[in-house]
């Protein structure tokens, strides 16, 4: 786990957060915490598209349309998802208590939550850690922030950077959760994104559906998509500058900053996969459009055959060929197709290319982080997916994780 010593974090100015052991886990973790907004802030957000939706997915969904958000409440260890209407009355009473403490409107706070879905939350334990977490507000929180949202994840997903834009800081931090039920459409598990830049509402939704689907969009651990994936991007306004006001090269700073802090938390997320030894980087070139290359990626990166012959360190390319086949590909593009593990040609022509060397591949497949490239050939589109591998440690993490 990393520590503060280990990372530099950059409070974001107008963002408080507070964290506390709630007994959601018997274990001594933090597990719950609120993030406090100040007046002005603008808030975006994504959500999964799982048509079961957990109880705080449906209640933020709604929220977060108005204008004077104030309080964002987050706990870990349980999903509240598949509880029904009591689901959503469990929330309404632990969010009284928050609004009897700050004065503030129902409406005006967002819920998250992550961990076993189809049981009950405890709302006793969360209303008794409410006036504590009012306490441990500050902006220097977001390490314990990180470590509260925690579920099977074996390290925090913190990502925080500081540049200058018209000789003004900028600071964007964010952090993110997730290792396993990982295939987002619209969201990640849980991620919070906040910068001091002054974002209009509709300037940031844009932005978050833009950097969604270059990131989180990308990933895929297991093929499922959780009933509460939610993505938030904050922007708490504190900067003197506006994004609206920016020149193109000053926009192309922030928004290449912003992009690397997304795709670095959705690249942490792979590589903290339940049970991964690897971390597979997979490059669609030369693709018709943008959704027929991220469907061969998607393709390649859900199939399990695949996934075990990558942990088995097994050159056996025809599971590769076997997943593009299952993709929306043209049928006349297959005589086009390039096929490399690594920078090793394997497949062109429509067969085993005829200089192939299997020991060089199995060589190359003992790495951690392992690249295919595949060239489609047919447009010029270029898309690139992120998963793992998949081991007997991710059967053994899920077969366990209510035991």
């Amino acid at each position: 786990m990393l520590k503060k010593k280990d990372i530099k974090i950059y409070p974001v100015e107008g963002i408080k957060l507070g964290s506390v052991h709630s007994k959601m886990y018997q274990k001594r973790r933090y597990d719950l915490s609120i993030i406090e907004l100040c007046k002005n802030t603008i808030i975006s957000g994504v959500f999964t598209n799982n048509k079961v939706k957990a109880a705080p997915v449906l209640i933020t969904q709604k929220h977060i349309k108005n204008k004077n958000l104030k309080y964002l409440i987050v706990n870990a260890g349980n999903a509240n998802a598949g509880t029904g209407v009591q689901g959503i009355n469990d929330i309404k009473k632990y969010c009284k208590k928050l609004s009897d403490i700050s004065s503030c409107a129902f409406e005006n706070i967002l819920i998250f939550s992550t961990g076993v879905i189809g049981e009950r939350i405890k709302v006793d334990n969360i209303n008794k850690a409410i006036p504590i977490l009012f306490k441990k507000l500050k902006q220097d929180n977001w390490l314990n922030f990180s470590k509260s949202i925690l579920t099977t994840d074996t390290c925090i997903k913190l990502v925080s950077k500081k540049i200058q834009i018209k000789n003004e800081p900028v600071v964007i931090t964010g952090v993110a959760k997730g290792s396993g039920m990982i295939m987002p459409n619209m969201a990640t598990m849980l991620s919070f994104v906040a910068t001091n830049l002054k974002i209009s509402k509709k300037e940031l939704d844009k932005m978050l559906i833009r950097l969604t689907e270059k990131s989180y969009n990308m990933i895929t651990v297991d093929g499922d998509t959780s009933t509460n994936d939610s993505s938030i991007l904050i922007s708490s306004g504190k900067s003197k500058i506006n994004y609206k006001q920016l020149n193109s090269r000053e926009k192309s700073k922030f928004d290449n900053c912003i992009e690397s802090i997304y795709q670095e938390l959705a690249k942490k997320i792979i590589k903290d996969a339940e049970g991964a030894t690897k971390f597979i980087t997979i490059n669609i070139k030369k693709a018709k459009n943008k959704n027929i290359g991220k469907n061969v990626g998607m393709s390649i990166a859900n199939s399990s055959l695949v996934k075990t012959a990558l942990f088995a360190e097994d050159p056996n390319w025809g599971r590769i060929l076997s997943a593009i086949g299952n993709s929306n590909i043209d049928k006349s593009s297959i005589s086009n197709l390039e096929i490399y593990i690594g920078k090793y040609l394997v497949f062109k022509n429509n067969k085993l290319y005829k200089k192939y060397n299997e020991s060089l591949v199995a060589r190359y497949l003992k790495n951690k982080n392992i690249d295919l490239n595949i060239f489609l050939n047919n447009g010029k589109y270029n898309i690139t997916v992120w998963t793992s591998d998949l081991t007997y440690q991710y059967i053994k993490i899920n077969a366990e994780y209510r035991t």
